[in-house]
């Protein structure tokens, strides 16, 4: 005796069947597209996060009219990682001498320029130092490649901002690219200066808040004794509980 087909079954043959698996229900699509426009909003609001923060905008802003007037060689740009301030040794600029990590007079006047609007960000914002150089193999005592000089280099810079102009070290950090990261081909000296360069990346994210100053005299302060030794005061020294003291000799 053949099955009687439910109330409401439907063909297999009946185009309103999936072929493949269950069918959808009508709402899904209109679901599945909402998700699909989620995901890119949130993705550009990631992507805009530092050009969305008025104190970066602001920052950029001043330090472009700035580097125009003094007609310095560089940029500054506003991208998903944060604000970058790029330093360039075009023209007859050195930045650091030959083989070395010294910074040049040069390299002092910018950075006493640029320095008191980064040290505005740097209270909220973590500021990264990045090293780069040309591909001019180097190898002395001080330096095996230009991975160790890109990095001396930029720490050099790093120093110069905490200790001279007051950075505060726990947003700061280093970091050495050498020559392979290049912004044009090392094919000319004036192609070399441009890839040997100074970066300075202000992140977009809001850095860590700072510890609270410790008081001077907090910090000075020793602790005190509770009672000085009996030996110093002259008075005698405490008999503990149940103790005898031991009797006088005789003469």
């Amino acid at each position: 005796m053949p099955l009687k087909a439910p109330r409401g079954f439907i063909e297999e043959t009946d185009p309103r069947v999936s072929q493949i698996g269950h069918a959808a229900p009508p709402w899904l699509v209109n679901y599945a597209d909402l998700m699909t426009e989620l995901v890119c909003f949130f993705i550009i609001l990631y992507a805009l996060s530092a050009a969305l923060n008025k104190n970066i905008v602001g920052a950029a802003q001043k330090l472009k009219k700035m580097m125009q007037q003094d007609k310095m060689h560089g940029s500054v740009s506003i991208d998903k990682d944060g604000l970058k301030i790029t330093l360039d040794e075009q023209g007859q600029v050195a930045f650091f001498k030959s083989g070395s990590a010294d910074t040049t007079a040069q390299m002092q006047a910018l950075l006493a320029k640029i320095a008191p609007t980064l040290k505005g960000l740097a209270a909220h914002h973590d500021i990264l130092v990045e090293g780069y150089t040309d591909n001019q193999p180097i190898h002395n005592e001080y330096y095996d490649s230009n991975w160790e000089l890109s990095t001396s280099r930029a720490t050099s810079v790093l120093r110069l901002l905490v200790d001279q102009y007051g950075f505060p070290p726990q947003h700061m950090g280093a970091i050495g690219y050498g020559q392979y990261r290049p912004v044009v081909p090392n094919d000319t000296p004036a192609h070399k200066a441009m890839n040997r360069r100074v970066v300075f990346l202000v992140k977009s994210g809001e850095a860590a808040p700072l510890p609270p100053p410790v008081p001077p005299q907090a910090a000075n302060t020793a602790a005190t004794p509770a009672s000085a030794p009996a030996a110093q005061s002259g008075a005698p020294a405490a008999t503990p509980a149940g103790a005898q003291l031991p009797q006088a000799a005789s003469p």
